[in-house]
């Protein structure tokens, strides 16, 4: 099997390098372009199966050496320890050749419209909705990408009860799309005054953002909406009607944009978010037709899925996908969130790999 891959990959690499080479190629610029992304795409696995070609080549040398004829102890010792170790290269690069030829997710270096809303809690749930947002503002600063408020709905106490950001930079989707789900949050409220610990809730929708050329949307389809703009507890915030509700009657979603004092930008807003939720309702018809292949997708389409606990009182922090916990509460809401990324998107991998097999 593992055999069978490598020669796949050795004759695709020496085709591609064919084809660069092609002057028909090199006319083309964006048939060129195509091939180079497919050359840079595969050389990580080439290069891995250069490593196992010299492994495998070490040890054919070893045990033909052993067979050949009689050597002292120590020789005969030492081509053992030869074709042991070239085995053991050989066992570890098979592994890593699969996980490099697994297909990348086509939505990894897409940008992101992050969606966060207060679930179950009250205006403890709107403060826990803020802090998520704080905790994922800083975890995009940290990998230098840029975040935008494109609609919130504020309370008086400072939380939300719904806000939605677009995260953009390459490769943000691949960062954030193991957050989706139910957050939930396990302290005693600010307006507790029994010291009773509660738990609260929060939910979190990670959408690649869709272009235009992704997601067509026919202008008939959509009613729009002008009215006022309200802030917290119903006061006015402006005196014009520039707050948008887009209402896409095909599918019955609606997006509100209320933020900007431009009709045109708050329509622009709602516009954007809107193709993200169609984008991603087209995505969900597509998983669930492909459901049986696809089951190694992790945390990306169950929103009721209770995927991590933040206990103040304990200082931990777990993610139940992975059974992981860790007792860095403050770090991870200051954006320190790796270990549970990198964590989940090893289990996507392995989960794929396994469904590969089958």
């Amino acid at each position: 099997m593992i055999e069978k891959l490598i020669d796949e990959i050795e004759e695709k690499y020496q085709q591609l390098n064919q084809d660069l080479s092609d002057p028909q190629a090199l006319a083309d610029r964006q048939r060129y372009a195509e091939l180079a992304r497919a050359h840079a795409r595969l050389k990580p696995a080439y290069e891995l199966v250069e490593q196992y070609r010299e492994a495998q080549a070490s040890v054919a040398e070893a045990e033909e050496l052993l067979a050949g004829g009689e050597q002292e102890a120590e020789m005969r010792d030492f081509l053992h320890e030869e074709i042991r170790n070239g085995r053991e290269a050989m066992e570890r690069l098979e592994g890593e050749i699969r996980a490099a030829m697994l297909e990348p997710d086509p939505n990894d270096e897409k940008d992101v419209i992050l969606e966060i809303r207060a679930g179950a809690g009250g205006d403890e749930a709107s403060l826990f909705a803020a802090e998520l947002l704080r905790m994922y503002t800083k975890h995009a600063e940290k990998k230098r990408f840029k975040v935008e408020v494109l609609s919130s709905s504020p309370t008086e106490m400072g939380g939300f009860k719904e806000v939605i950001c677009e995260i953009s930079g390459k490769g943000a989707y691949s960062v954030f799309k193991y957050e989706s789900g139910v957050h939930r949050v396990q302290r005693i409220p600010v307006t507790e005054s029994g010291g009773r610990i509660h738990t609260s809730t929060a939910t979190v929708a990670v959408l690649p953002e869709a272009e235009e050329v992704e997601v067509e949307i026919d202008p008939a389809d959509v009613r729009v909406d002008i009215y006022r703009s309200s802030g917290p507890g119903g006061q006015s915030v402006n005196t014009t009607d520039s707050a948008v509700r887009l209402t896409h009657e095909p599918t019955g979603l609606v997006v509100q944009c209320q933020d900007e004092k431009s009709q045109l930008q708050n329509k622009e807003r709602a516009m954007k978010i809107l193709r993200a939720r169609l984008y991603e309702k087209m995505l969900e018809e597509q998983q669930r037709e492909l459901a049986d292949r696809r089951r190694s997708q992790v945390g990306t389409g169950d929103r009721s899925q209770k995927v991590r606990t933040y206990n103040f009182p304990q200082g931990r922090v777990t993610d139940h996908r992975v059974n992981l916990t860790l007792h860095k509460l403050e770090d991870v809401l200051q954006g320190d969130i790796e270990e549970f990324t990198e964590a989940l998107a090893a289990r996507d991998r392995a989960e794929q790999l396994k469904a590969a097999e089958v």
